[in-house]
């Protein structure tokens, strides 16, 4: 089966294969190199126990964005699937949680990063997961052959973030009523008040300058930053300023900051870690687009998909799209 949904014939060492051939922009170079970096260090260097908090709480979170009433619910769908494609899959969680549900189903992951090795390694017991190191915005396979393609907070990190879902949209089968396949979920940042927006693009155009070092410590700033907003506990009522985008109501000071000038992420929760890369996350990648809803269901609309669910947050939108 694996060998058939491939354009060309692919020859895979193990669990793991490199297709990568070069990349051409410098802004998708900049992006897999501080992806790489990032993802390897937190691997390397951050407590195993950090790191499953983190996990877990994506679980949760994917459940939520994409629509699935639980873990079962999802186990459910993906055991109908022969083949489901985690576009852009990092260090590999999600392959990794989606064949324990389904262990029957073939799970290939793709990432333009480094983390694809760590990944590689991490899951080599694991049967039913491969791993390919290579840009999703141009993948090596045939039309209509994935049943389920997952682009968990990723496709914004693409150099055109529009092309590469239509190519998500090319693989995908059309679904079938009888296994409720042909679904692509799929994730992306929401355009914010218009002083956040106008930092952020400053932001990514200096970061481009900076060395790996020099945004982790700035990274690290951010997160002190919101520790210690956060730490005042002072809550005040904002007057609506409609034309910078900025919503009246109560808010918490550091909220208020995060959502509308600064993004300085921290949740004692998650960990000083995860906080940390979480403001790396948003400024050290060149490409970074965000969208309004409208512009993010327009795209399902254009690639001919039917929207099956659309979840609602300040930072994000996560749509269920289905083929038919």
């Amino acid at each position: 089966m694996l060998e058939d949904i491939f354009r060309d014939k692919v020859v895979f060492n193990g669990n793991f294969v490199n297709l990568l051939d070069g990349i051409k922009e410098y802004n998708q170079l900049q992006t897999a190199d501080v992806f790489s970096e990032k993802w390897v260090t937190y691997n390397k260097d951050v407590k195993e126990k950090e790191q499953q908090v983190l996990w877990d709480f994506q679980k949760q979170w994917y459940l939520k964005l994409y629509g699935f009433k639980d873990e079962q619910d999802l186990a459910s769908f993906l055991q109908q699937q022969s083949i489901v494609f985690d576009a852009g899959c990092g260090l590999g969680y999600l392959c990794e949680w989606f064949a324990s549900l389904a262990p029957q189903t073939l799970i290939i992951g793709m990432d333009i990063s480094d983390a694809i090795s760590v990944a590689a390694q991490k899951y080599k017991s694991i049967p039913n997961i491969y791993f390919i190191k290579g840009d999703i915005a141009n993948t090596p396979f045939k039309d209509g052959v994935i049943d389920y393609v997952s682009c968990h907070a990723v496709i914004m990190h693409t150099q055109k973030p529009e092309a590469t879902f239509c190519e998500l949209s090319r693989i995908l089968k059309e679904s079938n009523a009888s296994r409720g396949g042909g679904h692509f979920a799929c994730y992306v940042y929401a355009k914010k008040a218009l002083p956040r927006e106008l930092v952020d693009d400053y932001f990514r155009v200096k970061c481009k300058e900076l060395s790996y070092q020099e945004l982790r410590d700035m990274s690290e700033q951010l997160s002190e930053l919101g520790k210690r907003l956060q730490a005042l506990k002072v809550e005040f009522e904002s007057p609506a300023i409609p034309l910078l985008g900025i919503k009246g109501g109560k808010y918490d000071i550091q909220r208020f900051i995060y959502w509308n000038f600064l993004k300085c992420f921290y949740n004692e929760e998650l960990g000083w870690d995860t906080s940390v890369i979480t403001n790396f996350d948003w400024y050290s990648p060149s490409n970074a687009k965000r969208y309004t809803q409208e512009e993010f269901q327009q795209m399902g609309v254009e690639n001919n998909l039917e929207l099956l669910h659309f979840h609602v947050e300040e930072a994000c939108f996560g749509a269920r799209f289905a083929k038919y």
